[in-house]
């Protein structure tokens, strides 16, 4: 089959290589020409995704994967095109459109009759039925359901393990009409490969939902239901503190019985997903009570670790303090709501000296993000206190030689099984002072 995928970001890139490596020719289509030349030439763009360099090496020089900027190019007779285009929310927490708008009404001014389209952004509720479906009629003079078919079918994967993610869950579909259905279907059934999994209700595969409705609540459901169970599990560390449990003990004593699936508390909740799709929930449901207050929950952690700090260190103003780790999840090269944002704005705001220091991160690369570098293996300066925002392998064992003078550090990830000889270690959940 002739498939463009568009938008060649972390999912869309190693779907588009998926898709290639199955034997069909595939065009990846993005507004950025530099990423589109690295893809052209064989590299990877972005480190972190396990396999995709190596499928590139391979696939492009094939001819069986390449990417474009041109949608004159990519789109006139593909048999389906897959939209991954980034949908964001503003500062109110409202949907932000203008991306997918965008490559919507490019793809309507070069959509060809028989073409399968595929929108698998996560999007609010009535999305693809009650926006997409006239905009691309509107563009393309076509008829959906007749000329051509919409569907939406969410990502389920996770950055840095998509290949074995695309394996791994069923494949959700929800279309407008059922030969779209049947259309939708017979094309994921062809490109996927599925893994046993005896404890699916059903057998694991493309399951259909009945409608684009269905399936958009079931990826919002999914993801909104994390951030509920984290922000539970954060109440539950918050609580555990002021009457001196264990969170984690009681986390997993609970969890030894098989009805408890209590998540891990932690400083923050950040990524493409957790932190935005409970805000495209609530843009369709704005009476959802108990989303709306778990989101605002877990965006007040990084506060509450900040707090601890200021308590074990006996306030804050004037301090030297290092947050270790911008990115939002451990071994992974992203910032995307990151929970290092609001922890050095706390700092800052109670008055100390912040630094940040993350391993995947170049000190101008930090700069970039508007934060002070801290080069723990060469600066040699002394510092007050340590905050450790993201669960990186390096910050387990903490030395004297990376934070030296060091007083106090806050695991805000639950992580750190060492610190400098008279260094107070508190974390998140647990009511005790290590080394007090």
């Amino acid at each position: 089959m002739r498939i463009v995928v568009i938008g060649l970001g972390k999912i869309g890139l190693p779907l588009a290589a998926h898709f290639a490596d199955r034997g069909n020719d595939v065009i990846g289509l993005d507004v950025n020409p530099q990423l589109v030349e690295t893809v052209n030439a064989g590299r990877e763009p972005f480190p972190g995704e396990a396999h995709l360099a190596d499928h590139l090496a391979r696939l492009v020089p094939t001819g069986r994967l390449r990417a474009t900027t041109s949608y004159a190019e990519a789109v006139p007779q593909a048999d389906a095109v897959i939209i991954v285009v980034p949908l964001v929310v503003d500062g109110e927490g409202r949907p932000d459109f203008g991306w997918m708008d965008a490559a919507t009404e490019q793809l309507a001014r070069h959509l060809t009759a028989g073409t399968l389209v595929s929108y698998e952004t996560t999007l609010p509720v009535g999305t693809t039925r009650s926006r997409w479906r006239p905009m691309l009629e509107a563009g393309s003079g076509l008829r959906a359901g007749r000329d051509f078919h919409v569907v939406f079918s969410p990502e389920r994967v996770l950055t840095g393990r998509v290949f074995e993610d695309l394996r791994k869950y069923p494949k959700l579909i929800g279309a407008l009409d059922e030969s779209g259905a049947a259309r939708a279907r017979a094309f994921y059934e062809a490109v996927l490969d599925f893994d046993d999994r005896p404890d699916l209700a059903r057998p694991n595969g493309v399951w259909d939902l009945g409608s684009s409705e269905a399936a958009e609540m079931a990826k919002l459901a999914e993801t909104t239901y994390r951030d509920v169970n984290i922000a539970l599990a954060n109440q539950f560390a918050r609580y555990s503190e002021q009457v001196g449990v264990d969170v984690y003990q009681v986390i997993e004593a609970s969890n030894s019985q098989p009805y408890s699936h209590i998540h891990r508390p932690g400083i923050a909740v950040g990524g493409h997903c957790i932190p935005v799709y409970p805000r495209l929930y609530l843009a369709g449901d704005p009476d959802a009570t108990v989303v709306r207050a778990a989101r605002e929950a877990n965006a007040a952690m990084p506060e509450h670790a900040v707090a601890r700090l200021a308590e074990s260190y006996g306030g804050l103003d004037g301090a030297r303090v290092v947050v270790l780790g911008a990115a939002y999840r451990g071994g992974v090269k992203e910032t995307a709501f990151s929970g290092v944002f609001a922890t050095v704005a706390e700092l800052e705001r109670r008055g100390a000296t912040v630094y940040v220091h993350d391993p995947l991160y170049s000190d101008e690369e930090l700069r970039s993000l508007g934060f002070t570098p801290r080069n723990m293996a060469a600066d040699g300066e002394t510092i007050d206190a340590a905050v450790v925002q993201t669960d990186h392998a390096d910050y387990r064992d903490l030395s004297a030689d990376a934070l030296p003078g060091v007083k106090v550090v806050v695991d805000g990830r639950n992580i750190v099984t060492s610190v400098p000889p008279g260094t107070r270690l508190v974390t998140i959940g647990k009511p005790h002072v290590e080394g007090a």
